[in-house]
């Protein structure tokens, strides 16, 4: 599959996507400690503090984490709209978990992504006996990957939710997209999502903000509804690992009235290409705004 002149120039460093926030609060990614499981760590920043320490955080590049493990049981095998989708989560007691604390409303998330960062969908499975069951939208062939997000029973840390991934592939002949390069519009039905800054490039390792103005086409703020809880949601993917991670706005829900502006605020932990996947509600339907960032 062919890559923009962007993926080059970033190289093979890429490793994971590294960027986190969460209503009202601001959170920073960096890399794993030893032993951490090799995966992306989530720092809490603190004013004056002169080095935060990582901590493990899922981004779904695994079928297992911390005791947890996917296990498919129906996956697609063909294109088609809503293809049956199953799975168990099992649990660390080997039994599989049907329950889940509710996290942006919901006990699970899930998220489906081709690796050419076409055909996103975000789904909420429920439980059915011991299975957890959705459908998912394949429109063409390809390796996909999906992932389940929860955060588990008892816990009280939702900022780092297990993510579990696992990859299948739809057989035939396959139409891949080339990755967009940065830009600083795109559209979602009628509206327009504007990011103010521009197609700005954010810097590794710096603490910057991700801004994301929303209008109508007469121009005018567009009427957001909270949608899970927030007034937006967005998908995070590294275009090359493939790694996510699921964000919120700054903006809390209830606080004036819907925002003119969606705010994230976050650090990347490494160069290169990422592919976010904005969602928001406005005129009765949720709508996806789509942008590549490129972090130098």
């Amino acid at each position: 599959m062919g890559r923009s002149r962007w993926a080059i120039e970033a190289g093979l460093a890429v490793v994971a996507i590294a960027i986190v926030a969460a209503v009202a609060i601001v959170v920073s990614l960096g890399p794993s400690e030893p032993g951490s499981g090799g995966h992306a760590g989530m720092v809490m920043p603190q004013a004056g503090a002169p080095a935060a320490t990582t901590a493990p955080h899922s981004d779904g590049l695994t079928d297992s984490e911390l005791g947890f493990r996917l296990s498919p049981v129906t996956i697609p095998t063909e294109r088609g709209v809503e293809q049956p989708v199953a799975f168990r989560i099992i649990g660390p007691s080997g039994a599989p978990e049907t329950r889940f604390e509710l996290n942006a409303t919901k006990e699970l998330h899930f998220f489906v992504v081709r690796d050419d960062m076409t055909g996103y969908q975000h789904r909420h499975p429920v439980p059915d006996g011991d299975v957890w069951r959705t459908t998912v939208s394949v429109p063409d062939g390809g390796t996909y990957r999906m992932y389940a997000e929860f955060v588990p029973k008892g816990s009280t840390d939702f900022m780092h939710p297990t993510v579990l991934g696992v990859s299948f592939i739809i057989p035939g002949d396959t139409a891949f997209v080339p990755l967009p390069e940065p830009a600083a519009v795109a559209t979602a039905g009628p509206f327009t999502v504007t990011r103010p800054d521009g197609p700005a490039q954010p810097i590794v390792r710096q603490l910057g903000e991700l801004r994301f103005a929303i209008t109508d086409t007469a121009g005018a703020p567009a009427p957001l509804s909270p949608h899970l809880g927030s007034y937006g949601h967005m998908s995070a993917f590294n275009a090359l690992s493939q790694s996510v991670t699921h964000l919120h706005p700054l903006q809390p829900v209830g606080a004036g009235g819907p925002p003119r502006e969606l705010t994230f605020q976050a650090q990347f932990a490494e160069r290169g290409e990422h592919r976010l996947f904005l969602e928001f509600a406005a005129g009765g339907e949720v709508r996806i705004a789509e942008f590549t960032l490129f972090v130098t």
